[in-house]
């Protein structure tokens, strides 16, 4: 059964200068999924994340055509709230970018921003993040410790957690598990199928193989263009286009 669309793209093309790093795409994104987006370098997996929250808008020359609905609403309108944007669709890069504080405050740092001062509530929502990111029964006893003496797995999943607790509806992760071994890597696949449970979850995958375990829908782009999209059994058994098949076998890339 089809889950209900999260994120519709409409005609959507995306500009650095005279650069399109997106070409007229049109996508729909379930609620509830996993969406890998597959692609090499410079086929707009990166771009396509950061329109989502417009964190482009951060970017000096460049523009966009077409349209983005989050739950039926544009998100490129006048009126739209950056902030609760970007609070509904949080995003991880892939160098994980612990805070120099406590485990405790990199995850309760957002919620404190807002204004949270509750000490009750706040340690709920440490607690629940942790566990959503699959990261409390490892950090429990040390919370007052520093965030930055975890390991590169654990500091990424931090990151997911401290994200978590700003209570976004969209999760986006760009490469989460470039340079971690393959232990960390399993960790932070394992915290993703929990989530998805709760969340919508755009993916730039490490590698195709990690697609393949973990997503329930695949898109392969190149060169800005939306190439094939589909469920991620038929993308990795029977892709319906040439360049798709050629680039899974590994043939480029």
């Amino acid at each position: 059964m089809e889950s209900p669309a999260k994120i519709v793209i409409q005609n959507f093309t995306f500009q650095y200068g005279v650069f399109a790093a997106l070409k007229d795409l049109n996508l729909s994104i379930g609620a509830n999924q996993i969406f890998a987006i597959l692609g090499p370098a410079r086929s707009g997996k990166t771009t396509l994340l950061k329109s989502m929250n417009r964190l482009t808008d951060l970017i000096f020359g460049t523009s966009h055509a077409g349209r983005v609905f989050i739950d039926g609403r544009e998100i490129y309108e006048p009126e739209v709230s950056l902030p609760e944007l970007r609070r509904r669709v949080g995003m991880v890069f892939d160098l994980p970018t612990a805070l120099p504080l406590s485990i405790f405050e990199n995850v309760a740092y957002g919620p404190r921003f807002k204004g949270l001062r509750d000490k009750s509530r706040l340690e709920e929502i440490v607690e629940q993040s942790l566990q959503a990111a699959v990261l409390w029964d490892e950090v429990k006893d040390r919370l007052h410790s520093s965030g930055l003496k975890l390991s590169g797995g654990q500091q990424q999943r931090l990151c997911i957690a401290r994200m978590l607790a700003m209570e976004p509806e969209i999760i986006m992760l760009d490469e989460p598990c470039s340079g971690l071994d393959p232990i960390s890597t399993a960790s932070i696949e394992k915290s993703l199928m929990t989530l998805k449970e709760k969340y919508t979850i755009l993916l730039v995958p490490h590698n195709i193989q990690q697609a393949s375990r973990v997503a329930d829908r695949v898109g392969f782009f190149l060169g800005g263009e939306m190439i094939e999209e589909g469920p991620a059994e038929d993308i990795f058994t029977r892709p319906k286009m040439k360049k798709t098949e050629d680039y899974i076998s590994g043939r480029f890339g």
